[in-house]
């Protein structure tokens, strides 16, 4: 069948023009396929073949044109040359072109396919189906080099054969609820070679079974299939650069992982938003002697009220330890011991990891003895409440009044309908006091359950003795090929060791190890160490167990991870292990790095190291937040990012495919959702407001009018449903997520918020100028009356006389906000609401701010603060925030920038922690207020045809760089303030560009300008 899907006019990049014909059009061949079984899988792990006759000799190129649900590895001949699909709609569905032709010879070849079914929402993915669709071609082109034709090869169909790859542990435990799943591989289960030509035993075919054909191109879920507009990936090997540490270690006695909300409220697999719920899962410690034991909980897990065993409540508010860490001492009796875990709260879904350690022999296992073979030891008791939180729609469920579910009373008889019952619960001393609530009770889900939690046994160790690191065991971290030797440990024990890589990375680990079989190492990814400390990824997942077959063997992993420092901790090994080498596949969008800064002020120098580095890491198919807890592309974060990038790395690809996903979430809110394409359905207004303020930018950047005209109508459309939460003062008056700022100031869900309010202004503006670009001036005259309407309300509601600033908000029932902020009053002045008397006391409070004022709390909200200080002429000011803030990142050895600032409580699981993310792009400012003002390097005509040259020195003695263009070349700056003997100082500015580009060079005052402008 033939199905023809076309791009839909979309621009092509200039470097990719020659390839218009094949890709404007393509002819889909193939068919989806799956396995049998379920349609939509959990976690599972599919395999792919189909072997190949090749006979044309010298057949030029090829390639493979490929889309799957949710994830793909591409194999040719056993050589992976392709991962994907983009993040994507499901019913706007990215498809690869891979070339693959240097792979394939003549005779018999293969091609496989690794694909992974999530079979549960993320905050990157959509429910779809499990699914694979794939196509070979030869392409031909004419004696000039021009495209001619294609020539099917082969594509998916019923010919193909399929196996659940029985490595890969099902049951594993979601990474984060941002993410899909850690993984637990067995090489023992599986033959590693299955994608290269005639490796399948006998005895291993009978596995395999044919493909089943489940639709056609355009069929749902995927009603439109979309040519991938960005190029792939890198992928570069990065080694470690030392072993920071050696341990023995004895491992905990028991682990679990417990997918709570999936099991509380079924249909949440569906979705991302987060639901809260109230029960309990009970199991029974059998103990063979009485001994005390600790239960240790290591999630941030909000919903966690407390454990009963044998009927004692010890409530997670007293337990011991750290936070998140809670541990409970209790005293197991011999014999059968009851455990009841108390859940009542909201969860995302992440999962509740545990564990139990004990001195002598105990099992876990199920209070029924007519539990279901192969079931977990675990029951559910309840739910006794569930509600689905989505934040801009009103909740009017009354347990949301209650503490665990969105306020601060506490739980009692009337929180809900079936309170009381949930409460006599709490109480359960015995196995027959289970019986009155039987009712309530059933299996909890053996998919749900996983019965080890690598992130437990990796950072909770009963006992451990540091080692000198042997020389030779540094050999690890050498390219070299020779193996590090890891010694078997005394009594059972396991051996830690921990390597540096020296930076923070983002992509696939990889390593070559020699085993004795049954070996385990555990492996787990984390991004802070100082001495002994370590900062612990509570929140995400970021493990892989590996259990090792006999021999020599090696391992690259599908799942992308984010780290600096990795924990190796191998245990069950009979003898020593020889690591060949462990290393990371760096995977970015592929960028060169155009942009340049250098001053005389080296610590400015490491600032605008690490921020662009963190921008690189934070540039997958889209931006996104951080490499590390949840490789999410959230709006608003996107339009600071994509100036930073502008500025460093150039790249414009990258930034309209992001604006063209975000109007796909219209089928989830006419306000668009605040990250993209994501299963949680939640709204920032801010964050759609920026998005639209982006897209101008994006226009202004690159000066493509046609890229205006496309977006507008998504622009219009979203701008008219918030337009209609006008109230009847004239201002935006909404119940959302009204976020700016992780700082205490008051921003309501539910009201009218200053700086949302001052921000949507701004927006309203940009809109009416996005309308003159796109062609449609008609429409420029509303949102300009809709901006000064809103700005009018602004000033007449939301100024406080007696505080001579703006409030923070106005609540829902008309209150007024107790908090001032330094967030308010910056947006005030960026968004040009605050004019005349009012703009320069609040141009006063950017240097003394009010000591009441709440402070800026992230380096989010910083960039904002910069741009105020630039419009008023505070550059100075500028470069001493940042020497202090992001000089305190390099104090602590940052190598990218931080999401958060130490000594703000908000967004953390522990206030020790200097940040929650240490690799975060809405934090890399420096990168590009470097090169606007001490560079002073900014277009001052649309695609930068006109650009104007004028640094601000401030105190630096030199600087140079360099400042990419949207198109081709880059611009070149240097400048130097010499001191010249009996008179004035002397300003040498040096600007090399393209002669296309007119360039306006301006030196500050002060000094005697030398200006120097060279043309390429």
């Amino acid at each position: 069948m033939e199905h023809i899907l076309s791009t839909g006019g979309r621009d092509l990049p200039t470097e990719r023009k020659e390839n218009a014909v094949q890709t404007e059009a393509f002819t889909w061949h193939a068919s989806w396929i799956w396995g049998e079984g379920e349609d939509w899988p959990r976690n599972e792990w599919r395999c792919f073949r189909r072997e190949f006759e090749w006979h044309h000799g010298d057949h030029g190129s090829a390639e493979v044109t490929i889309t799957a649900d949710a994830r793909y590895v591409l194999y040719v001949n056993g050589v992976l040359c392709g991962r994907g699909p983009n993040r994507s709609w499901p019913f706007e569905l990215n498809y690869h072109v891979h070339e693959v032709g240097h792979l394939l010879h003549s005779g018999r070849n293969t091609l496989a396919v690794l694909v992974i079914s999530y079979g549960v929402a993320t905050f990157a993915y959509l429910p779809g189906r499990g699914g694979l669709l794939a196509q070979l071609e030869s392409v031909h082109y004419e004696a000039d080099g021009s495209y001619l034709r294609k020539e099917l090869i082969v594509g998916t169909d019923a010919s193909w054969q399929t196996a659940l790859h029985d490595g890969y542990e099902r049951r594993s435990a979601r990474m984060s609820c941002q993410l899909g799943f850690a993984e637990q591989m067995d090489a023992r289960c599986w033959n590693d070679r299955w994608q290269e030509v005639d490796t399948l035993p006998l005895e291993e075919q009978g596995i395999w079974t044919p493909a089943r054909i489940i639709g056609t191109p355009g069929d749902a879920p995927w009603e439109c299939l979309v040519a991938s507009d960005i190029p792939e990936l890198t992928e570069q090997e990065v080694w470690p650069v030392r072993v920071e540490s050696l341990k023995e270690a004895s491992l905990v006695s028991w682990t679990h992982v417990l997918d709570v909300r999936e099991a509380m409220e079924p249909t949440s697999r569906m979705h991302a938003n987060p639901v809260s719920f109230a029960g309990y899962v009970a199991a029974v410690i059998r103990a063979s002697g009485e001994a005390e034991a600790v239960v240790g909980f290591f999630s941030a897990f909000h919903a966690l009220r407390g454990i009963t065993l044998n009927g004692s409540y010890y409530p997670a508010s007293d337990m011991e330890g750290e936070r998140p860490r809670r541990l409970q001492r209790v005293r197991l009796r011999q014999g059968e011991n009851l455990l009841l875990i108390e859940l009542a709260g909201q969860d995302h879904g992440g999962g509740l990891h545990f564990g139990i350690d004990c001195d002598v022999p105990f099992t876990v296992v199920s209070p029924f003895d007519d539990a279901p073979m192969g079931n977990t030891p675990f029951v559910l008791i309840g739910p006794f409440a569930t509600l689905v939180h989505i934040d801009h729609q009103p909740d009017r469920d009354p347990i949301r009044a209650y503490q665990g579910f969105g306020g601060g009373r506490p739980l009692d008889e009337k929180a809900f309908p079936d309170a009381e019952v949930y409460l006599r619960c709490r109480s359960l001393a015995s196995i027959p006091e289970l019986a009155p609530f039987r009712s309530w009770m059933k299996p909890f889900p053996e998919r749900l359950s996983s019965e080890a939690s690598i992130f437990v046994s990796s950072i909770w160790k009963m006992q451990e003795q540091a080692r000198p690191v042997p020389a030779d065991l540094q050999q690890v971290c050498v390219a070299n090929r020779q193996p590090a030797i890891v010694p078997t440990s005394s009594g059972g024990r396991s051996t830690e060791l921990i390597l540096d890589f020296g930076r923070e990375w983002s992509g696939y680990l990889r390593f070559e190890v020699d085993a004795g079989e049954g070996t385990v190492i555990d492996a787990y990814g984390f991004e802070y160490m100082d001495g002994d400390w370590r900062q612990d990824t509570f929140g995400v997942d970021n493990t892989l167990r590996y259990v090792c077959r006999e021999g020599r063997q090696r391992y690259e992993s599908p799942i992308r991870r984010g780290l600096r420092y990795l924990m190796l901790t191998i245990h069950g090994n009979t003898r020593p292990v020889r690591l060949f080498g462990i290393s990371l596949v760096q995977s970015n969008y592929p960028v060169t790095e155009i942009g340049r800064f250098h001053s005389s002020d080296a610590i400015l120098n490491d600032i605008w190291e690490i921020s662009k580095h963190t921008t690189l890491l934070c540039m997958e198919d889209t931006f996104v937040d951080c490499p590390t807890y949840e490789q999410v592309f959230w709006v608003g974060d996107s339009r600071n990012e994509a100036l930073v990038n502008y500025y460093v790395f150039g790249a414009t690809d990258i930034v309209q495919h992001g604006l063209q996903l975000v109007p796909g979430s219209s089928r989830q809110s006419p306000l668009y959702v605040n990250q993209v394409p994501s299963g949680w359905s939640s709204v920032i207004p801010n964050w759609t407001f920026f998005w639209v303020s982006a897209c101008l930018e994006y226009v202004r950047h690159t000066g493509s009018r046609d890229f205006a005209a496309k977006i507008w109508p998504k622009v219009k459309f979203t701008l008219d449903h918030y337009i209609s939460h006008i109230d009847a003062r004239g201002l935006l008056f909404i119940e959302a997520w009204n976020l700016l700022d992780w700082a205490p100031l008051e921003q309501p869900n539910d009201g009218t918020v200053t700086h949302q309010n001052a921000i949507f202004a701004r927006t309203l503006a940009d809109a009416a100028q996005l309308a003159k670009l796109a062609g449609c001036a008609e429409d420029s005259p509303y949102y300009c009356s809709a901006s000064e309407r809103v700005t009018r309300a602004i000033n007449n509601h939301l100024w406080s006389e007696e505080r001579q600033a703006y409030m923070d908000c106005i609540h829902a029932d008309g209150s007024l906000s107790s908090t001032y902020s330094m967030q308010t009053q910056v947006m005030a002045l960026v968004t040009g609401i605050a004019v005349d008397e009012r703009k320069e006391k609040l141009n006063a409070y950017l240097t003394s701010p009010p000591e009441d004022f709440v402070a800026i709390g992230s380096p989010f909200m910083t960039f904002f603060y910069y741009e105020a200080l630039v419009m008023h002429g505070k550059t100075d000011l500028m470069l001493r925030d940042m020497r202090e803030k992001f000089g305190e990142m390099v104090k602590h050895e940052a190598t990218t920038c931080w999401e958060m600032y130490p000594g703000f409580a908000e967004n953390r699981p522990h206030p020790k922690y200097l940040t929650r993310s240490h690799c975060h792009a809405w934090s890399a400012a420096p990168g590009y207020f470097l090169g606007t003002s001490v560079l002073g390097v900014r277009p001052i005509a649309d695609g930068w045809t006109q650009v104007k040259v004028a640094p601000q020195p401030c105190n630096l003695q030199w600087a140079k760089g360099a400042v990419p263009l949207p198109g081709n070349g880059r611009i070149d700056v240097k400048w130097e303030i010499r001191e010249e003997e009996g008179s004035e100082s002397t300003f040498h500015l040096e600007v090399c560009a393209p002669k296309e580009i007119a360039i306006v060079m301006e030196a500050p005052e002060g000094y005697r300008p030398i200006l120097v402008h060279r043309t390429l």
